[in-house]
């Protein structure tokens, strides 16, 4: 009987430190690299405007934060965005506007081999995209400033090409900002 109460007490003691384990991984933001797409096509219908995925290159910083998620892709860079763009693609409620980095539009293959045939992965995937260049600093201005309230998600990828990070700022898909001006002088008029 004391033989089967050690094995039992055993079992019970594995199954406590796996499951402490799993707890501090999940703490930690620690996704499985095999479950980065599960956990992003989760995790999108939930987000709203305001919202912020990143894809980055393997040296963009794994920023910090309780409102931040990083996952690592273990993919290419075009290979990722092609799965973002269609995980948004199929959703109603939110709509991508696409940020680059300003320095991207002054490198060359000189400077940054491959990048020609990452711009060219850029224009198959997004022909028709209005694509929106800021400042590398001030990209990060903007996604600290968000990510003191909203929800951040990076997805880390394999690129070596430096500033080919592509930063997507969710907006509502079925309310505009026209809409909103005129709601918001109607709301000024009613209280005058």
């Amino acid at each position: 009987m004391k033989k089967i109460v050690n094995k039992l007490l055993v079992i019970i003691s594995l199954f406590l430190v796996m499951g402490c384990m799993s707890s501090a991984d999940q703490k930690a933001g620690f996704v499985p690299k095999s479950d980065w797409g599960e956990v992003l096509s989760q995790k999108i219908p939930l987000l709203g405007h305001r919202n912020w995925i990143l894809i980055v290159d393997k040296a963009y910083p794994a920023p910090t934060g309780a409102n931040i998620l990083v996952l690592d892709s273990k993919k290419q860079m075009p290979e990722v965005l092609d799965d973002v763009v269609q995980l948004l693609d199929k959703q109603h409620h939110v709509k991508p506007i696409f940020y680059f980095d300003k320095e991207f539009d002054y490198l060359d293959d000189r400077l940054a081999p491959g990048l020609k045939e990452y711009k060219e992965s850029l224009t198959k995937l997004l022909p028709h995209i209005e694509k929106r260049s800021l400042l590398h600093e001030d990209v990060f201005g903007k996604i600290d400033k968000a990510a003191d309230l909203f929800q951040i998600i990076v997805v880390k990828t394999e690129s070596l090409i430096p500033y080919s990070s592509v930063f997507i700022e969710l907006d509502c898909k079925y309310w505009d900002a026209n809409r909103e001006k005129i709601l918001r002088e109607r709301m000024t008029k009613s209280t005058e």
